[in-house]
């Protein structure tokens, strides 16, 4: 140790600071008798109440830190994910409006189902992150509708018997 004082086997060496601080202290006041080493402590007490105190209102400034750094990242995630979320949204409702427009003029059933209620459904999960049971069953329903429609496009009409043609 750098005081020139030996400690006693089997302690620990200057490494630790803490230890080697009161190891320097008890070697200046070992001579001290009790009376006066009473004295030396409570005039300690004060500046080791202060000292700790400020350690602590440290700490506690620390940790709020640490939990302001927190939050911020919780809310730069949210922000991040949301912006993702919108833009999704906004993809998936322009592919389907244009794949809607573009099969029109073919299926008028497909442009219905891509352009219905399945858009506004999705859209709406997107934004608003929500989802009514009344959007699933008006997508359920279009979609209903929309098969039924195309089914009875797809059957072929039985064409008219003419009336037989008198010579």
């Amino acid at each position: 140790m750098s005081s020139g004082t030996q400690l006693p086997a089997g302690q620990p060496s200057g490494d630790d600071a803490v230890l080697s601080a009161g190891a320097r202290i008890a070697a200046q006041w070992r001579d001290l008798g009790a009376e006066q080493l009473g004295v030396a402590l409570r005039a300690m007490e004060p500046q080791l109440r202060r000292e700790h105190r400020e350690r602590m209102l440290g700490l506690e400034l620390q940790r709020e830190a640490e939990q302001r750094q927190h939050e911020d990242r919780q809310r730069e995630r949210a922000d991040r994910r949301r912006t993702v979320e919108l833009v999704t949204g906004a993809v998936i409702a322009l592919a389907m409006l244009g794949g809607g427009l573009y099969v029109a003029p073919t299926n008028g059933w497909l442009s219905a189902l891509l352009c219905g209620p399945s858009l506004l459904a999705l859209v709406k999960v997107f934004v608003l992150r929500r989802s009514d049971p009344a959007d699933m069953q008006a997508v359920s329903l279009a979609g209903r509708l929309a098969s039924n429609a195309a089914t009875q496009a797809q059957q072929p009409t039985q064409p008219q018997q003419q009336p037989p043609t008198v010579l």
